[in-house]
């Protein structure tokens, strides 16, 4: 688990959608928002940061949130490609990661590698 991470996107909007189509399967909300950023979490506890970049693109970074089921897993994926994610691998086993190692991942519009695992 992580405490926090803070990602510059270039279009602040289409990520919030992205982000919470993608997270509320796993239980995530839209904590926090004004016209610089946005929180994603508990809504108590916002732990993904947005940061609008001034059109800058996105370093590219990893993320990996806990996923509850191979069902949330699932959900999260269909989600995201739903909201202008790219596919970067369905849901499914990660045998080569862990022997009950399951995930799927997108790609967020900023190109960072987003990804849902349960193990």
């Amino acid at each position: 688990m992580y405490d926090h991470i803070g990602l510059k996107v270039k279009d602040l909007d289409a990520s919030v959608r992205f982000y919470t189509a993608a997270l509320q399967p796993l239980g995530f909300v839209l904590a926090s928002r004004d016209a610089s950023g946005a929180g994603f979490g508990p809504p108590d506890a916002p732990a993904l940061w947005l940061y609008a970049g001034n059109g800058a693109r996105g370093p590219g970074a990893h993320i990996a949130f806990r996923a509850n089921s191979h069902g949330a897993i699932k959900q999260f994926h269909a989600a995201g490609l739903k909201a202008g994610g790219r596919d970067n691998g369905g849901a499914g086993p990660r045998a080569d990661y862990g022997p009950s190692y399951y995930a799927a991942f997108l790609i967020d519009p900023d190109g960072n590698n987003v990804e849902a695992v349960c193990a």
